[in-house]
């Protein structure tokens, strides 16, 4: 089974000028914990729920602080044609709980979660995955 199966196709992103308060309202609006940071059609980097928590609200930030600098960068990819046992070998093996999913041109194409895993692929895969990301190293994202 290949990622573009039981991937999120439909991921709302932001810019790297959005602030962080927008990309809040987004995660609420669109019940999700992570947005792609988007530039000229390229992911550059990968905001979630902690990543707010963590960098602004624990130091007591702005709201209006730019996504550009609280995202994390160096986000991990697979491409959409991989395999989806690939894909959460990558997840386990990085300890990660999702994976920007690229297109032949390197544009994002969805977003691979543990959940998407879950509804499509299976309990199994996703137990042993969480299983491997559990293990006792910080999470990236």
């Amino acid at each position: 089974m290949n990622v573009r199966e039981v991937m999120t196709a439909q991921v709302a992103t932001a810019s790297p000028r959005t602030t962080i308060r927008e990309v809040a309202q987004t995660m609420v609006k669109v019940e999700s914990g992570a947005v792609p940071v988007v530039d000229d059609g390229k992911v550059v980097g990968l905001i979630t729920d902690r990543d707010i928590v963590i960098r602004v609200v624990a130091e007591g930030g702005s709201l209006d602080t730019p996504a550009a600098e609280v995202m994390t960068e160096g986000v991990e990819t697979c491409r959409e044609d991989d395999n989806v046992a690939d894909a959460t070998g990558k997840m386990a093996s990085k300890q990660i709980r999702r994976l920007v999913v690229l297109d032949e041109q390197g544009r994002m194409a969805g977003i691979l979660s543990l959940g998407d895993v879950a509804v499509d692929y299976g309990a199994k895969a996703v137990g042993k995955t969480l299983e491997a990301i559990s293990e006792n190293t910080p999470a990236a994202h």
